[in-house]
């Protein structure tokens, strides 16, 4: 089960004809009253009309009874006609489920440059909301519709003493979040209010989505939602961050390995930094490298290609103390390459999924990025609009 593991969450699934394939495209996630919510957004400079209208709702009402999400428009780059469609999607699903159009929250990922058709969207409600319910297969469902380039339905839950959180995601291209094209919505029935909620949110997508990079493109439309119902009463808020990380940590590892075109999932770790947020900087700019990961695509251990992309990350290192390793094997040691290392026998290690560890001073700092390699069928799927 994912979003509705949780007690007092329903969800649901069905096609809008938002897709021309008549494939699953529209997504509720439904609380029986209005919740305690949190949100962390994309900070591109051109966010998505949803993303407008649903920081606006965050923030003018007390709780939030739904998120509706659809797949196959993105309804970004769309002005004025794009934030008034987000706008009627709010009020139509308000006057279908009963409750204020500010409390419920809007996203929509897909194609960029044109407007949702609320239409089809006001269409299937009824029928959304009749099929909106408690049960795995319908949180399921939910995962399903908000897919656009995925594989596969993107799902966790992680059980507390107490309390459970639930969460769905949808990703695999266009990530490197900021808060790719990336959605998620979280659930827990924990008892807690919004200003804790958006410390424990905050604190976890900097360590979990904010440390994915699959391909260096930071999306428009990008939203982490998190809905606490309280039916479980209140639990310890550090129980409840580590179990709202957790099931961040695995969504965004299930982005990672349904990437477009990759063929393996590479966790970077960054130690010796002046700060954790100056390695997870560092550990980004390597990530951002196309030369480093097309280095990772042909299981070549070029470390070099790692010195450079931290030093263009323009954060002060000495790169005289810089250590580099893949899969536990060092490479480099103190800036220099390691003499007598089988580059070979390197090179067999990382055919799969594999850990490059880089050391880039004596501080404190660390920091664990995952990413994917890059691959010529990265490039040609993204040759096409999609």
């Amino acid at each position: 089960m994912s979003v509705t593991a949780a007690k007092g969450f329903r969800a649901g699934g069905i096609a809008a004809g938002l897709k021309p394939d008549g494939a699953l495209d529209l997504a509720l996630v439904m609380a029986d009253r209005a919740v305690p919510a949190a949100a962390v957004f994309t900070r591109n400079g051109a966010p998505a009309a949803p993303v407008q209208v649903s920081r606006r709702h965050l923030a003018e009402a007390l709780g939030v009874r739904a998120v509706v999400l659809n797949s196959g428009c993105a309804n970004a780059g769309t002005g004025e006609p794009g934030m008034t469609a987000a706008v009627e999607t709010a009020r139509a699903v308000a006057t279908e489920i009963g409750c204020l159009p500010e409390e419920v929250l809007v996203c929509s990922t897909g194609p960029i440059g044109d407007v949702v058709e609320v239409g089809l969207i006001t269409g299937a409600l009824p029928d959304l909301v009749g099929q909106t319910l408690a049960s795995a297969a319908h949180g399921t469902a939910a995962a399903t519709a908000i897919l656009t380039t995925d594989t596969v339905p993107k799902e966790a839950t992680y059980r507390g003493a107490g309390f459970v959180v639930g969460g769905m995601a949808k990703g695999a291209g266009m990530i490197r979040p900021d808060m790719a094209t990336m959605l998620a919505v979280l659930t827990t029935d924990a008892a807690a209010d919004r200003e804790t909620l958006q410390s424990i949110l905050g604190r976890a997508v900097a360590v979990t989505f904010n440390c994915l990079d699959v391909d260096g493109c930071e999306s428009t439309n990008d939203t982490v939602i998190l809905l606490a119902s309280g039916e479980a009463g209140g639990v310890d808020a550090e129980a409840l961050e580590d179990g709202v990380e957790a099931v961040c940590r695995e969504l965004a590892r299930a982005i990672a390995a349904d990437a477009e075109g990759a063929t393996k999932v590479v966790t970077l770790r960054i130690r010796g930094a002046v700060d954790d947020d100056a390695a997870r900087r560092l550990g980004r700019a390597v990530a951002d490298s196309a030369l480093v990961r097309a280095s990772f695509y042909g299981a070549d251990p070029n470390w070099g290609r790692i010195l450079a992309a931290l030093g263009a990350a323009r954060i002060p290192f000495d790169p005289g103390k810089v250590t580099v390793s893949y899969q536990g094997t060092v490479v480099a040691r103190d800036g220099m390459s390691v003499p007598g290392v089988d580059h070979d026998e390197v090179a067999a290690e990382l055919r799969g999924d594999f850990t490059v560890e880089v050391v880039v001073g004596d501080g404190l700092g660390e920091a664990e990025i995952l990413t994917t390699d890059l691959t010529p069928e990265y490039v040609t799927f993204n040759g096409e609009r999609s």
